[in-house]
């Protein structure tokens, strides 16, 4: 059955999400202040079940294999944290759900829908809200998917990341390619238009014509959105221990940068658009959800290990804070039964450290940075006042990988191609500029486009919610949002 309490789309004014908060520099004055004391608005909330079937062979999630799952108990513990971390976030609407893992699929409709219920009974929920819930071929028949829909699911992720069965097999995986081929056509007949397959690419052994024929045959079976991911050797995984001890060779960094470049060539000759680094869109069919990420909105991390990025006003906080729960589950659902929530570690965010967020962050869209959003973080220090001076950024411009006019800060396809370089360099200038006395907030107006005619794009490395990147002090925290499967 649908989700009860589901209230009927109204117009709300949605405020932008809270900033500000202490710290020095030119960020810091009464226009930040008034945007902390402004009302919480809206966040996104992530939902992370922990549970899988079996771990594959490259993952190092926080996810766990155990014999039974008790999913009474983690049902009202995950409805119970979403109630109380809705409550201190006194956030008035929720714009998107996310149900990742582990393997949510593995949970039943009822738990999805209880939690639903519970969110919609403690902030508005949209009728029309993106709700999300990533899912396993093995675990993503016809009749359990028609049980997520009546819960309230109306948008899927599946991991199918490759469609090769000795592909499948060196990842460990548990489908197979005639599964995974299943799955997917059976949640486009449940989900058209709102399905979407994960990728992965940079196999040990793979060569650029199997990826691209791999990738042609994907595009035969895709809906309208796909998720590319560069595999990433972890230690402590066994596919990793097979490389790095020489049973599987390294794949060289050239056919790397190929094998990417390769995909989205094929993916923006099918109609695609290339929204973020990892991700392309159809027909409009851009996750709401990871874009709140992208664009350094409030989201709320729910489950365990789950991250979170809102103002606690409800605590009477008046900073937004980066906050990561328990990760063990039943260390965190002793916590949750106790006190309510399983939040391990929270960080008030300064605002020097909240832009280095939203430029980290934005720089991996199209869209970019707009001026707009740059101000609401930093209403004394313009994009323009950071990165239209001498220095860095203006040295990535006359290279062609930068962009700076009129519609903001972004890159090009050649810089975003070399994003994770480049953001070392653009974080060091603006905590030099950030430490400068404070410059008038004036946007440059028609400023030349870059090469490419100033449209965005991204580098090969990644993740579902963004990533970290580092500069001369570092991000505050792990911005991703603990999304898995």
């Amino acid at each position: 059955m649908a989700a009860r309490g589901w209230r009927p789309a109204a117009a709300i004014a949605a405020a932008r999400p809270g900033g500000g908060g202490p710290g020095g520099g030119p960020g810091a004055g009464p226009a930040s202040e008034a945007a902390s004391r402004s009302a919480p608005g809206t966040a996104a909330l992530y939902v992370h079940w922990p549970y899988c079937r079996k771990r594959c062979s490259y993952c190092n999630f926080n996810k766990y294999v155990v014999p039974a799952v008790d999913e009474v108990a983690v049902r009202a513990c995950l409805v119970r944290e979403a109630r109380t971390l809705l409550r201190l976030s006194q956030v008035q609407s929720v714009t998107s759900v996310f149900f990742g893992g582990g393997t949510p699929s593995l949970a039943s409709p009822c738990t999805i829908a209880a939690v639903l219920e519970a969110v919609a009974g403690a902030a508005h929920l949209p009728a029309g809200a993106e709700v999300t819930l990533e899912a396993n071929p093995s675990s993503a028949g016809t009749p359990r998917l028609a049980g997520f829909r009546a819960a309230g699911v109306n948008r899927l992720s599946i991991g199918v990341q490759s469609l090769d069965d000795a592909e499948l097999r060196l990842l460990g995986r548990e489908h197979t390619a005639a599964e995974a081929w299943g799955a997917v056509e059976a949640a486009r007949r449940l989900f058209p238009g709102r399905t979407s397959i994960d990728l992965l690419f940079g196999l040990p052994g793979q060569s650029q014509g199997a990826w691209a024929q791999g990738l042609e045959t994907a595009l035969e079976l895709c809906d309208n959105h796909v998720s590319l991911y560069q595999l990433t050797l972890e230690r402590g995984t066994a596919l990793a221990a097979q490389v790095w001890g020489g049973a599987l060779p390294t794949p060289p960094q050239d056919l790397l940068a190929n094998m990417y470049q390769t995909a989205r060539a094929m993916l923006v000759a099918a109609g695609f658009r290339h929204y973020e680094v990892s991700n392309f869109a159809r027909k409009g069919a851009l996750s709401t959800h990871n874009l709140s990420y992208w664009r350094a909105e409030q989201y709320i991390g729910v489950g365990p290990g789950a991250h979170g990025r809102f103002v606690p006003w409800g605590e009477g906080g008046c900073s937004r804070e980066a906050r990561v729960q328990t990760l063990e589950p039943d260390a965190w659902m002793r916590e949750v039964q106790s006190q309510g929530h399983g939040t391990r570690r929270r960080v008030a965010l300064s605002p020097l450290e909240q832009l280095e967020e939203v430029l980290a962050l934005g720089l991996r869209t199209d869209e970019g940075i707009t001026h707009e959003h740059w101000g609401h973080f930093s209403p004394h220090l313009s994009l323009e006042a950071v990165f239209g001076v001498p220095g860095e950024a203006k040295d990535l411009q006359q290279q062609g990988w930068l962009v700076l006019d009129g519609g903001g800060l972004r890159c090009t396809w050649e810089g975003l191609a070399l994003l994770d370089s480049l953001l070392p360099e653009l974080l060091c200038q603006l905590q030099r500029r950030w430490a400068l006395p404070a410059a008038p907030a004036h946007p440059r107006q028609g400023a030349a486009p870059g090469r490419d005619g100033g449209a965005p794009r991204r580098s090969p490395t990644g993740d579902r919610a963004g990533g970290e990147a580092v500069g001369c002090a570092g991000l505050a925290g792990d911005v991703s949002s603990g999304s898995g499967e």
